[in-house]
């Protein structure tokens, strides 16, 4: 009823204002002007391009000096490597020797010789460059001339130089001498080290070894030495050493003052 009452009204209004030309009736009129489409342009909304990231610098800012203390690098080491360039810690850690060469120098007590007092002097892990190889040598010898021994030997260490725990092969030569026995030939054998604190702070060293193996002649020798530093290159050890041969069992006891390499 609505949308008839305002076709109606738009009818009478065309009626008021007249017909233009070339309309046959104002319903004609009314059609025509309802089907037109409207001439007003339809407006769209263009979006706005976005606004591009600013590029960041291909450089990055360089690091101020920093005003150090010429004593104070004079004096550390790690500060001027450092300086040169940043080092490669876990390399260092796996390749870097946990221990030391060290020359010895100790006093021996042989209680199976009647508590005969002696002296022992070497050295041990003495490197091949770079390699887990090194030589230790020495020579050890009661004051009252009835035993002597003295030889070289060559280790081989399995793992890194760095890590706290390794194994290493013994091939060597001995000669032991005593008021008993006389032994002498290869020496072969086994050393296990544990490092509870590295750079040759603090060390455990087992060694088990057989001078001239497979023969009647043949010695068993087990060493173990505990080692502490001191001072920055002084150590303190202790040799506690059984020698097992066919004539007698033999022991040995000493304090060893060690002085550490770099």
């Amino acid at each position: 009823m609505i949308r008839n009452w305002g076709l109606g009204y738009s009818i009478a209004m065309v009626g008021m204002i007249g017909v233009p030309a070339g309309a046959s009736s104002p319903a004609q009129l009314l059609s025509q002007s309802m089907d037109s489409p409207t001439d007003q342009p339809t407006a769209q909304l263009t979006p706005s391009p976005a606004a591009a990231p600013e590029p960041l610098d291909a450089e990055p800012a360089e690091a101020e000096p920093v005003d150090l203390d010429p004593d104070l690098l004079e004096s550390s080491p790690v500060l001027q490597r450092w300086l040169e360039g940043p080092p490669d810690v876990l390399r260092d850690i796996r390749q870097d020797p946990s221990f030391r060469t060290r020359l010895r120098l100790g006093y021996s007590q042989f209680p199976a010789n009647e508590q005969a007092a002696g002296f022992n002097i070497g050295v041990e892990d003495l490197f091949v460059g770079r390699t887990g190889v090194t030589v230790s040598g020495g020579y050890q010898a009661t004051l009252n001339g009835e035993r002597e021994v003295y030889g070289v030997d060559v280790q081989y260490y399995m793992l890194p130089l760095g890590y706290r725990v390794n194994v290493a092969p013994v091939v060597g030569y001995r000669v032991i001498e005593t008021d008993c026995y006389t032994t002498d030939g290869v020496n072969i054998g086994v050393r296990l080290r544990v490092v509870p604190s590295r750079t040759g702070a603090a060390d455990i060293t087992f060694t088990q070894s057989w001078v001239a193996p497979g023969t009647p002649e043949e010695v068993g020798i087990s060493t173990l030495s505990v080692g502490y530093a001191v001072t920055p290159n002084l150590r303190l050890a202790t040799d506690l050493e059984k020698q097992n041969a066919p004539a007698r069992k033999d022991s040995r006891v000493a304090v060893v003052l060690e002085w550490m390499l770099e």
